[in-house]
């Protein structure tokens, strides 16, 4: 019998801390260990980030006076800079209300209860623990004890598509699979200020959040008229392994990140969909939607023209690029959830819902990863 794995629910969240793009700027604008041409050039590089609003679980970036830091020194130099230790434990004690909250929001918008799932699957790469978010949530959630657990750490803004490419291969060799994925990232714990433009960069486009994914095997007739994941493709450029980089430091996981990536990625981009839709006799016209990862404008904006999108195809990214940052791996759920609130509320009102889309995320490698949606039963 086929069986189809079905995308049953997802969930975003954020910590609580929002600031505007401007007050992030003002505050890295205080940073007296930064070269005064870097804070002068903060307010345009900011400005042009295509960012309102971005949010972070380090409470120090909303306040006013250094003498009220509990993160950082009591000092506007920031210096000396926390340790990796320091950093991580923040990252515990923030990441486990967060991931709890949104997988129990996607878990009550879901057709399963906390007892049907079968699987876990957990994504960070900004911080580890043992035992870790995996059996956490197993924990937190009341899962059961026998539930399956795997952990994807470490690699960055496409991780969720190595999280769905395992959901999938769950659903689709056990019929009663019911499968939560979780991702979750801090990045703004990493924020570095050694004074290097790249640096700066980074800092003001990254940000905070986490998002949860329910994905079940259902037979043709449960899923019919539901958005299933049909298929995915990976594609690594050889010549690019330096253009984004994540290393441990001993103030924190250290950026690497080119200014040649959204070419690289647009270079790619034609033959990677062609591998992604011709096997299932599909074309990028076929398509009824695009979730872009928005790991920064340029990126967004590369990928639309080296394709020939109208503005409406990729409104959706840059709509979470502009209302949260980039937060990594949780940043491409955030757009599959407004697309899949559009194919349900389109079920609902009678209209013509969704048939074909692409999901895609780009990370260290250079690597492109993705995946096609498809609605059962066209």
């Amino acid at each position: 019998m086929t069986t189809h794995t079905v995308l049953d629910a997802i969930a975003t969240g954020n910590p609580p801390l929002r600031r505007s793009q401007e007050e992030a700027a003002a505050f890295m604008q205080r940073i007296d260990s930064l070269p005064r041409p870097l804070r002068n050039r903060l307010p345009a590089l900011y400005n042009r980030s295509a960012i309102d609003y971005r949010y972070t679980c380090v409470e120090d970036y909303a306040r006013d006076e250094a003498a009220e830091f509990d993160f950082f020194p009591k000092d506007w130099s920031l210096q000396p800079a926390p340790s990796t230790a320091a950093r991580n434990q923040k990252y515990r004690d923030a990441v486990l209300p967060l991931a709890e909250r949104v997988a129990r929001a996607a878990l009550d918008q879901s057709s399963a209860a906390p007892g049907d799932i079968t699987h876990v699957v957990a994504v960070s790469c900004t911080g580890f623990f043992a035992p870790g978010l995996d059996i956490e949530l197993v924990k937190r959630l009341d899962l059961p004890p026998t539930t399956q657990r795997t952990f994807i750490g470490f690699m960055g803004c496409y991780a969720a598509f190595n999280a769905l490419r395992v959901a999938h291969s769950f659903c689709q060799s056990d019929p009663d699979a019911r499968v939560l994925v979780v991702c979750a990232e801090l990045c703004t714990l990493h924020f570095q200020t050694n004074g290097s433009l790249e640096e700066v960069v980074v800092n003001s486009l990254f940000s905070d959040g986490a998002a949860a994914a329910v994905l079940s095997s259902q037979s043709a007739s449960e899923a019919h008229g539901e958005l299933a994941y049909a298929d995915s493709r990976a594609q690594l450029d050889d010549d690019s392994m330096d253009a984004m980089t994540w290393d441990i430091g001993d103030t924190g996981f250290l950026m690497g990140l080119s200014s040649r990536v959204p070419d690289v990625i647009a270079e790619h981009l034609p033959r990677y969909l062609d591998g992604l839709l011709r096997p299932h006799g599909l074309s990028d016209r076929d398509m009824d939607f695009w979730a872009i990862h928005p790991g920064g404008r340029a990126i967004v904006e590369k990928a639309r023209d080296v394709m020939a999108l109208d503005e409406a195809a990729v409104r959706d990214s840059l709509e979470v690029l502009r209302l949260h940052g980039n937060m990594s791996s949780p940043t491409i759920l955030f757009v599959l959830k407004r697309i899949l609130d559009q194919h349900r509320a389109a079920q609902a009102d009678g209209s013509s819902s969704l048939e074909h889309g692409v999901a895609m995320a780009f990370g260290p490698g250079l690597t492109i990863e993705g995946a096609l949606f498809r609605r059962v039963g066209i």
